[in-house]
């Protein structure tokens, strides 16, 4: 079952880490075209549909899917150790 969850962490913004099919995606979780947050939409054929505009992004990527979003979302490369999720961070 696919799944995703809001994570927040002190400091910096948002992220929404993605569970399909027992692979993990972690992207910024707030939609560049509004100020949604894309873990309270739905998850299809590995896309997130934004709430507030039914816009969409790749998860694998943050590319724009479908209008309006035409600004892609950052994704991090997720990393598990000892059973917790991790991200690389190139700070960009």
């Amino acid at each position: 079952m696919d799944g995703v969850i809001k994570i927040e962490v002190p400091g910096r913004p948002p992220l929404a880490a993605f569970n399909l099919d027992g692979t993990f995606y972690v992207t910024d979780d707030t939609c560049t075209h509004g100020e949604a947050s894309l873990s309270e939409g739905v998850i299809e054929d590995g896309l997130i549909e934004c709430p507030f505009h039914q816009g969409c992004f790749e998860i694998a990527t943050g590319r724009p899917a479908a209008a309006p979003c035409t600004v892609p979302i950052r994704a991090y490369r997720p990393v598990i150790e000892r059973d917790l999720l991790h991200i690389e961070d190139d700070g960009a």
